[in-house]
């Protein structure tokens, strides 16, 4: 994997938290040595994140999925010959959440594409529910901002893909 280089006001997308934009560059002195790091804003909540330039990859930050990226999640979401995960629901919550938290837009689209077909045999664990709407809400904006789309018609479109048979 290799080590973005992004500038102030670019968007990036830190794993499991979403898109967030790069604030300003900061150095900083750590164990006598001196550091850049990127500060993230992410949008979804406001939180703070601070990143080290030399260490993105290995954290995950990455620029927005690509528009042939794109059609790859939606190709994902429309994929139903895939086997669910029939073990217990903490086994499969554990798995997902390792999944989400890769940060990888192919990877999300699968948690979300899973739990969706798991939806319609049988009802999902609190934790799931709250997990597939985190995957959803993860997709749904980092697309939105890639196309620069509004959210609701890129939530449109993710819900049409997951239901298509």
């Amino acid at each position: 994997m290799e080590n973005f280089s992004f500038k102030v006001g670019d968007n990036a997308v830190y794993p499991a938290h979403g898109v967030g934009v790069i604030k300003r560059i900061e150095e900083k002195v750590i164990s006598g040595k001196k550091k850049s790091f990127y500060v993230l804003q992410v949008i979804e909540n406001g939180m703070t994140i601070m990143v080290p330039t030399d260490n993105t990859s290995s954290v995950g930050l990455r620029a927005l999925v690509s528009e042939t990226e794109v059609d790859d999640v939606y190709s994902i979401l429309r994929d139903k010959n895939t086997k669910i995960d029939r073990t217990t629901w903490n086994r499969r919550y554990r798995e997902y959440m390792e999944k989400i938290k890769t940060g990888s837009v192919k990877e999300i689209a699968e948690v979300l594409r899973n739990l969706y077909l798991l939806k319609n045999s049988k009802d999902l664990s609190f934790g799931e529910k709250k997990m597939f709407e985190t995957a959803k809400n993860l997709l749904v904006k980092e697309i939105s901002m890639s196309n620069s789309r509004s959210e609701a018609e890129v939530e449109e479109e993710v819900t049409k893909a997951l239901g298509s048979a």
